[in-house]
């Protein structure tokens, strides 16, 4: 009787119960997604932690492994001031922009195409995805033109993108690899520039007329009394700014957010990277984690609205 007891099957546990659902609840939308394209920006706590940074490698490589072509664009804003303090060169921001003089650019060039590209790789190819380093100058990934502040002030070489080599990303997603692209971009004269990585990103998920955009970072979404507002529609959006529900940096986000849609992306999302595997949570399941945006009803096409 014993022997007999020691083989019965245990009771089913809450647990168990919880991830049946979860795959059950993925299962559509792992087939709507099939052969789509993600661009993901990826920053903020999830590029420094150890933990978040080992869950992000997951999920993106469970992203592609599940057929969906994920192009990633990351930030390195952290990474670049540690190497100028140390290189004893001066940092300055106008606008949220970095000042980038002939020192600084080099400085950007061996932060983000060097170690924190192919750091990023080598997390990707641990957890058993494939990832291929893209600096934004290879095969003229990205082309741009120097970026003028409003007051028209030069920032030096800070750079606006005028082209995607859109070709290149998508022979790379095509060969199964997640390109993972350092936001610099090159001029016509061979002038290196340092890209907004939130622009880039932007710029890339427009000219490959992406799915999602999906901006990780240290920022849940956008609030309304305590609240994540799950959907923001374009038509509520001037509303809530002027109501001060968006205020801060959360407004220029949302306002390129809805320039990103107007151009032809289905959906840009906020989620937070702070926490583990944001980012199956918002894609897989119905209520997910942060904001999504989107211009009306009528582009909908979520299964989750």
């Amino acid at each position: 009787m014993e022997k007999l007891k020691q083989n019965l099957q245990p009771i089913v546990t809450s647990k168990q119960v919880a991830i049946e659902k979860a795959l059950i609840e993925a299962l559509p939308y792992i087939r709507e997604f099939e052969h789509k394209t993600f661009v993901v920006k990826y920053g903020g706590a999830a590029m420094t932690d150890e933990t978040l940074k080992a869950a992000f490698a997951q999920n993106v490589t469970l992203l592609r492994k599940v057929g969906i072509n994920v192009v990633l664009v990351h930030g390195g804003g952290k990474e670049i001031t540690g190497l100028a303090e140390k290189l004893n060169i001066p940092t300055k921001f106008v606008q949220g922009r970095r000042v980038t003089d002939e020192h600084m650019i080099n400085v950007v060039q061996m932060t983000l195409a060097g170690k924190l590209n192919q750091d990023i790789v080598r997390l990707i190819s641990m957890h058993g995805g494939k990832a291929v380093g893209v600096s934004g100058l290879d095969a003229d990934t990205i082309k741009a033109k120097p970026y003028e502040t409003q007051a028209h002030e030069s920032l030096g070489f800070v750079g606006e993108v005028t082209d995607v080599n859109t070709k290149y990303i998508n022979l790379l997603c095509d060969a199964g690899v997640i390109p993972v692209i350092a936001p610099i971009g090159i001029d016509d004269k061979g002038n290196v520039y340092n890209i907004n990585a939130d622009d880039a990103a932007s710029s890339i998920a427009i000219a490959l007329k992406a799915e999602k955009l999906i901006y990780v970072s240290d920022v849940p979404g956008v609030y309304a009394d305590n609240t994540i507002l799950k959907t923001v529609q374009k038509k509520d959006a001037a509303e809530l700014i002027e109501e001060g529900i968006i205020t801060g940096g959360m407004i220029p986000k949302v306002l390129s957010a809805f320039r990103t849609l107007d151009s032809g992306v289905r959906k840009v999302h906020l989620i937070d990277g702070s926490f583990a595997h944001s980012l199956l949570l918002e894609i897989f399941t119905d209520d997910g984690v942060g904001t999504q945006f989107v211009l009306s009803d009528d582009r909908y096409y979520s299964l989750n609205d």
